[in-house]
């Protein structure tokens, strides 16, 4: 199925997520563009408040109210006027109906890859956040919407639609019905590529976002090589093998294989090329970051967490007021994005406007509750002298992400009493890579090291950690400078040299990346 939709005079492509009215992009992201898509996926037929809330916002929960504010935004983002409706219409007591029967198109861009995350692994919170996460890089294994606009002609394509269906909702249960129907496929036919490269990116779910044995990836690993083998061209296929390497933190094969996907089929490949422009900034390959993410800005793709990763890359340039103006707008027009919310008050943190960060902090967790708010609210508070505010809440991030090694390192460091000595020394051995050092290393592993190492008393250590989080890519020279956690580093004789470095380091990205930048007072953001 293409994805591309005529609905009167828009024309949407629910895979790069675009709507256009003749030449003009219009900015629909987020629910309000989850919502047209699952309209769209269901003709011109009513569609219940119950059923859009499944949907939609499944698993958050929510009333009539919601989605009625939420068509609101969706109509004032198409231009169209309740009182008398061209695209969207309610029907009193039953729900939602779209005013013409939608129409779809061939598509001319080749098979889209399923929407993928980067994995949750060690510190990522220090830069994922703010970055992609697909990274983000927005956040679900398949796109969520149902093929219902040609007739299903087999069996297996009737399974292939339901298992792609499970995958795109992407709660853990739905995963592993997806998983089930794979399987099933692959019992029947063990050559079936789609059934492969669909459980590959399966399996390696499972581990990125609900923890399980990495075991799994390796088996995802297995299936997309054999997809590979039968097919060395196909560009899914490598994307699936990338991610299988992406969960269990290969970083250097991962970006090998997104690179080959891109390379393969750049058009269809959009994704791979968002999840390479994180693993480049994770790297400190700024300039190579940014240039991939502009490329899938102009693809005309529009994920939400793309300006918020964008803003990230000029943040660490050190085009700050760029940045700025990318992560205020977003805040604004988004307030339902999670990356939005947590990336503004950091922003302004980096500044230090602490008072500022504080106030767009409270605005972000009147919206939502998320780790990475309770982690700002912790480093605020420290910053603020507040040691028993900031320990409530690094357990109340630990408590929302029990599986993520930065908030459980926190809470116990801060905790009353903090963990002894034994725990620190275990945990220390545990993230020192020592003789292992090497291409895979993750910046962020070091900084939580070092955090560790100073609480054992180790400055040497500690600092020592940090120049391997350099090396690693790191190159966030403000956090070091603003945050309480390392302000014991700040009066050693090295750590002014450390900062040095890290400026020269990001100086030469910018002078590669200055092309790239000149680009953006011509190109057009679309958050």
């Amino acid at each position: 199925m293409s994805g591309i939709y005529r609905l009167d005079d828009l024309r949407v492509d629910t895979r790069r997520r675009s709507v256009q009215r003749g030449d003009a992009a219009l900015e629909v992201a987020g629910l309000s563009f989850d919502l047209l898509a699952y309209l769209l996926s269901q003709g011109d037929r009513v569609v219940s408040f119950d059923e859009l809330i499944a949907a939609v916002w499944t698993p958050s929960v929510v009333g009539e109210e919601t989605v009625t504010q939420r068509v609101k935004l969706l109509r004032q983002a198409l231009d169209d006027d309740g009182r008398n409706p061209r695209y969207l219409r309610s029907v009193r007591g039953k729900g939602y109906q779209l005013c013409s029967t939608p129409q779809q198109l061939a598509d001319t861009a080749g098979t889209a890859i399923p929407n993928v995350v980067a994995p949750a692994r060690g510190l990522r919170w220090v830069m994922l956040l703010l970055s992609l996460p697909l990274l983000a890089l927005a956040v679900l294994l398949l796109l969520r919407r149902p093929d219902t606009a040609a007739p299903v002609r087999s069996e297996r394509e009737e399974m292939l639609q339901r298992a792609r269906y499970y995958a795109g909702i992407g709660q853990k249960d739905d995963i592993e019905h997806a998983i089930g129907l794979y399987e099933t496929l692959l019992q029947r036919d063990a050559t079936d590529r789609a059934a492969q490269v669909g459980l590959s990116f399966a399996y390696s779910t499972r581990v990125c976002l609900y923890n399980q044995a990495p075991e799994w990836a390796g088996r995802a690993q297995d299936l997309a090589e054999s997809a590979l083998a039968a097919e060395p061209r196909d560009s899914l296929a490598e994307a699936a093998l990338a991610y299988s390497h992406d969960c269990r933190g290969h970083m250097a094969a991962a970006i090998a294989h997104y690179e080959r996907a891109v390379a393969l089929d750049p058009r269809a490949r959009i994704d791979s090329a968002a999840s390479l422009a994180y693993l480049y900034m994770v790297k400190g390959r700024l300039a190579d970051a940014l240039a991939r993410n502009l490329d899938v800005q102009r693809s005309g793709s529009s994920p939400r967490y793309l300006q918020i990763q964008i803003a990230r890359n000029l943040e660490l340039l050190g085009e700050t007021r760029r940045a700025e103006q990318r992560y205020a707008r977003s805040f604004r027009l988004y307030p339902d994005n999670v990356y939005s919310n947590a990336a503004w008050p950091r922003c302004l943190l980096l500044q230090s406007r602490l008072g500022e960060a504080q106030t767009a902090l409270d605005e972000a967790q009147r919206r939502s509750e998320h780790p990475e708010l309770y982690l700002l609210q912790a480093e605020l508070a420290l910053l603020r002298g507040e040691r028993a505010t900031a320990a409530t809440a690094f357990a109340a991030a630990a408590r929302l992400r029990p599986h993520a090694q930065l908030a459980q390192t926190l809470a116990r460091l801060y905790a009353a009493p903090p963990g002894d000595d034994a725990w620190i020394a275990q945990r220390i051995d545990a993230l020192d890579p020592g003789p292992r050092r090497g291409k895979d290393d993750w910046p962020e592993d070091q900084l939580e090291l070092a955090l560790l190492q100073l609480a054992h008393g180790d400055k040497v250590a500690a600092l020592a950690s940090l120049h391997d989080a350099v090396e690693a890519g790191f190159r966030d020279r403000s956090y070091l400078q603003v945050s309480a956690l390392y302000k014991p580093l700040s009066a050693e004789p090295g750590f002014a040299a450390l900062l040095d470095d890290i400026a020269r380091r990001a100086s030469r990205e910018r002078e590669g990346a200055a092309a790239t930048i000149a680009a953006l007072e011509t190109d057009n953001p679309r958050p």
